[in-house]
């Protein structure tokens, strides 16, 4: 739940709004699910990319993301507030790291990317308790990511 002075944070302060998925994050449902729907549009941008250019945009990214989350989250008093969703943004063009740019791909991508980060399995969970700040915010989610991308590479060999 979002309280008013969290509201006024997210529409008022540009850092906050950005770390909030540009008001993404303030959607009453799944923020991050529609964070990580919205972050295929910059998948499909960075996919234009050469490799190393792809690469140094998540690296910039995920960086930002950092310092993105630890604002939002001292600003709303919490660890890990689910509207700021930047941690979605940032990690799931991770996921498709020289994943071939179809429909079908992008929603396995999708899927595998949102059961690692909501359930949180083996070392996703740990890092999400135990890691803290912006960096924990950030690192739980590139796990995810990675895990996600392993699967997913292993897909694409297959098919």
């Amino acid at each position: 739940m979002i309280t008013f002075k969290q509201q006024r944070l997210i529409w008022t302060n540009p850092w906050i709004f950005i770390a909030c998925g540009f008001g993404i994050g303030t959607l009453p449902v799944m923020p991050g699910t529609y964070a990580t729907l919205a972050s295929v549009l910059l998948y499909l941008g960075l996919a234009q990319l050469s490799l190393p250019y792809y690469l140094l945009s998540l690296l910039i990214l995920n960086m930002a993301g950092i310092w993105l989350c630890e604002k939002a989250n001292k600003a709303f008093g919490t660890e890990d507030h689910p509207a700021a969703v930047w941690d979605e943004i940032a990690s799931f063009p991770i996921v498709m790291i020289s994943i071939p740019t179809t429909w079908y791909f992008i929603v396995i991508g999708i899927l595998l990317f949102r059961f690692f980060d909501i359930l949180k399995p083996g070392p996703i969970g740990w890092i999400d308790k135990k890691v803290h700040g912006g960096f924990g915010v950030m690192l739980d989610d590139i796990v995810a990511a990675l895990f996600s991308l392993i699967i997913l590479k292993i897909l694409t060999s297959i098919f």
